[in-house]
This record gives C-alpha cells, structure tokens and sequence, in this order.
C-alpha cells in the first residue's frame, strides 16, 4: 500500500468519525454514489458536428466557440475520446447520443430515414464498456430546419419529416436500451422560434401539440425506453418567442405522464431550477436533467461547483429523487480539451452529490419541523466546512480512478500520444 493510499484512507476514517457524530453515514453515502449514473454527452466531443457531413450550419441558437486542437473527426475517435474520459471518473456510467451521429458510411441518409442499423457500432462498444445509451433526434443542423420551424412548421409536409424523425428515433432508443438491458432516455428537443415579436403565439404551439401526438402515439416498452421533452426560455434567432417553453412542455408532461427535461440554462437567469424539481415531481413520474453552466445566457460552460450545482443535488439528495431522476450534462466547449471537460464537469456533478449525500439533513429537517430554524441555519454553515473532500477522495481511491487533479496528466499524455496526431 502506497504513502498516498495510507493518507487518503486515514482522511477518511476521520472524516468518517466527523459526519458520525452528526448522524452521518459516510459508507452508505459512497454506497449510493456508486450507483448514480451520468450520462456523458457526445457533442462536447466534437462541438456539435455529427457525422452527417450534410454541410448545414449548426443553428437552432447553438454555438460552439473555440478551436482547440484534437477534436474527434470519426465515431472511432470520439468513442476513444469518451472511453479515456469513463475511466477518469469515478463509477459507471452513460453516453447521449444525438441522432445525426450515426455512422452512415458516406451515404446520405436523410433523417427520416434512420434506423438502429446506424447506431449498431455504439451499442456495441457501450455493451463493451458496460455502460448505458441514450439518445436524442437532431431537430437542427438542417436545410428543413433553416426557417427555424420544425414540429410547429406551418408546412404540413415539413411537420411530416420531423414528425418521423422523432419516430424514429424513439425507436432507435428503444433498440439501445433493449440490447443493453436499461432504458434509453429519448429526449425531444427542438429550435421553434422567432426573432422577434409573433403575430401568431397560438398556431405553432397547437401544431407542436399535434405533431407531438403522433411522435408519441406509439406506445414503446419503458423497459426499453423513456420519452422526455425539453423546453427552453430563448435561443439565438429566437430571442422574442419559443414555441416549447418551459410551461407548455410541463402541461404535455403531466397531461401524458413522460419525463420532462430541465436544463440548467433553459431559464431566466433568476429562476432556481433546484426549486424547479419538487415541485416537477409532483406532477410526472420522473426528470431528466440537463447541467449545464450558463455565463450571461445559455451559453453551455463546464459545469463547476457553483451554488447552483451544490442545490440541484441538495435537492435530488433532500427530497429523495435520485431514483426518480436521469443525470446528463449539456455543455460544448471548444476552447479547451474536450476529453478535460468530459472529465472535470461530471466530477463536479458526482462531487455535488457525494456533498449532498454526507450533509446532515436528516437533523436539518429535524430541527425545521421543530421550528428552531437559527440552529437549522447554524447547522447548514457549518456542514460546509465539514471534511468532504476526504470522503470525495476515497471514493475516487475505492473506484479505482485518479485522485485529486492526478487525472490531468492522464489527459495531457493522451492529448500528445493521440489527439495531436490527428492534426
């Protein structure tokens, strides 16, 4: 046993002694970590490019900045790229995939046309890997999207395309979560919007009703797969109305009881979307999660441990959700080492929980039912300096990653020996 284990495993017998004290079981805390998936997302690998080589613009208010060297140009590459970043976080996990990531092997395969045949490489390495698929269809980066209107198009035969590429790609997340034995999250995400102000609020949002209705009319094993939708507050080019905002989403959600999608950039800067979850919660049976770090509007940053990050897992800890809901990160950036961001921002979301997990909150709610709210104010504060980063430690020692910032030589001998070569 190393000099460095003996120390790390010596922290946390008296971190453990420290949180015992306060009713805390640090061991169950880490039992339960172990058993939290995130779910990494394919487009940090590569800034949101996919694989279709149709030579549309990325739009739908997406922006992708930076030109860092290294980023994944093939399936092969990015499936590299995610795998080094799997065994530099701590726990199993899962990988998202968008539709148009598929491997279409120079054919043009228009988005209505595809098929689990051209996701049959992904589910194959994540069989490997022993780690969950998840997946989304691409309502963007398209010539039928370039009015930014899709479901809510006023041309039938457009809703029509879009309408069957939701199918479809229910269906591909059905076909992963079956060959993988855990359920896919197909998420519904799209661009609807307009620059400025709408004469007509009420015709897009009842066509997107519609259209909806039939992307969902078939219904699919939950076993295999799990629908969600997700809103948004606004979006470059649509800045004066988006036709799924956050309330309308939430009304379709509780209506037909799938998962609604609450992105941490989807809303005014003001808005908490930790207070967003139970109150979700009482209304449909589970959420999906998208982290993500907003700098001024949605712009997408690395997820870090901010306030914010620390109350959405306080929440999912406190109110007893983590089962109730599904884990992804949602953030590009192109101005630093893809596989880095990989790693840094579901640590960070992992650590956010492992903090959460070991937090007294049993003798919170305790002391708040007994109205003796300066002790329960006292109590959290002081909860903050309490020894986490000794439990947060031996977890990573236990689950045989890298402690501390050990990982980032890792990444930088694997940014030399392999993503500078591909210059």
């Amino acid at each position: 046993m190393g000099k460095q284990t003996k120390s790390i495993e010596q922290a946390y017998r008296l971190a453990k002694e420290r949180y015992a004290a306060l009713g805390v079981n640090t061991d169950q805390a880490l039992k339960t970590l172990a058993k939290v998936p995130v779910s990494l997302h394919c487009w940090q690998g590569d800034d949101v490019g996919g694989f279709e080589n149709f030579g549309a613009t990325l739009g739908g208010g997406l922006v992708a900045t930076g030109n860092y060297p290294g980023k994944a140009r093939t399936p092969d590459e990015l499936r590299a790229d995610a795998a080094k970043a799997f065994s530099l976080i701590p726990g199993k996990h899962r990988f998202n995939l968008h539709a148009f990531y598929g491997e279409f092997h120079g054919k043009k395969v228009e988005r209505d046309e595809i098929e689990p045949k051209h996701f049959k490489n992904w589910i194959a390495w994540a069989k490997e890997l022993g780690v969950g698929l998840d997946f989304n269809p691409t309502c963007f980066s398209h010539p039928k999207a370039a009015s930014g209107f899709t479901l809510s198009h006023p041309n039938k035969a457009i809703r029509a395309f879009w309408i069957e590429h939701c199918r479809r790609a229910r269906e591909i997340g059905a076909a992963m979560g079956c060959a993988l034995g855990t359920p896919a999250v197909t998420n519904v995400w799209i661009p609807d919007g307009m620059k400025d102000t709408p004469a007509d609020r009420r015709g897009p949002r009842e066509r997107l009703v519609e259209a909806l209705d039939a992307v969902f009319a078939k219904k699919l094993n939950p076993r295999h797969n799990l629908d969600a939708i997700e809103g948004k507050l606004f979006g470059i080019g649509a800045e004066s109305y988006t036709v799924g905002m956050h309330e309308f989403y939430l009304g379709y959600a509780v209506q037909h009881q799938i998962l609604v999608c609450l992105d941490a950039g989807h809303y005014h800067p003001t808005e908490s979307l930790a207070d967003k979850i139970s109150s979700v919660l009482c209304f449909v049976p589970a959420i999906l999660l998208h982290v993500s770090r907003g700098v001024r509007w949605d712009s997408d940053h690395v997820v870090t441990l901010t306030d914010e990050l620390y109350a959405i897992a306080q929440e999912l800890v406190r109110g007893g959700y983590l089962d109730r809901t599904h884990i992804g990160l949602d953030f590009f950036d192109a101005s630093i080492n893809r596989v880095a961001a990989w790693v840094i921002g579901t640590r960070n979301m992992l650590r956010a929980l492992c903090f959460a997990l070991v937090e007294p909150h049993a003798r919170y709610k305790q002391l708040e039912r007994a109205g003796d709210y300066t002790a329960r104010l006292a109590l959290m504060e002081e909860a903050k300096s309490l020894p986490f980063g000794a439990v947060w430690d031996f977890h990573c020692l236990r689950q045989g990653v890298p402690v501390g910032e050990a990982w980032l030589a890792e990444v930088k001998a694997y940014e030399q020996n392999v993503q500078r070569q591909r210059q």
